[in-house]
């Protein structure tokens, strides 16, 4: 046991060191969010599993706080109205349900996240095109080489491991930076 445990903080701060490269995009990400919700506009999160749970706790840190009292910013997490999605599963198909949202709440200068690990799912890759086409900016925080998702976004993050719970552990990371960064901005 004392092994494994090793072994995943090993990984662990190994690939915490290697995100030291993504610092430039996460500073460039920032000032994208700082703008989008001093302009009025808001963050739109989504993913599927523990990446659906993690966009909900960002889009907390957002309308909630983060490590400061200060007014409340419009974030949502897509994946947290079992309604709204049940129905657009049920009467279109599961790769819709973050497209249609888009569709349905995207405004221009909104800003759109897509979570996921391996970069494979179609809700996911629909969610970006939609973003695309409703001319907001996307984001995509991605693992395992980026899979189908890879180059569908205008900022990205494409976390160098094939561990799904290192990936996980490093989106985390990454956008609780960003949070930060942000929120020593916002009033």
């Amino acid at each position: 046991m004392l092994d494994v445990i090793s072994e995943c903080l090993d990984d662990a701060a190994g690939l915490c060191t290697r995100l030291q490269a993504f610092a430039p995009s996460l500073s460039d990400l920032s000032d994208r969010v700082l703008h989008c919700l001093q302009g009025g506009h808001k963050l739109m999160f989504c993913g599927n599993g523990g990446s659906a749970s993690d966009c909900a706790h960002i889009a907390t840190e957002f309308t909630g706080r983060f490590s400061r009292e200060r007014g409340p910013y419009r974030a949502m997490a897509l994946s947290s109205d079992p309604g709204l999605l049940t129905c657009i599963a049920n009467d279109y198909d599961y790769d819709s349900v973050f497209a249609r949202q888009v569709d349905a709440f995207a405004d221009e200068g909104d800003i759109l996240f897509a979570l996921t690990t391996s970069g494979k799912s179609s809700n996911i890759t629909s969610a970006l095109e939609r973003g695309r086409a409703n001319g907001i900016t996307t984001v995509a925080f991605l693992g395992k080489g980026g899979g189908d998702a890879k180059g569908m976004a205008d900022i990205e993050f494409i976390i160098p491991s094939d561990t799904t719970a290192r990936i996980q552990e490093a989106h985390k990371l990454l956008l609780h930076i960003m949070c930060e960064l942000v929120d020593r901005q916002l009033k």
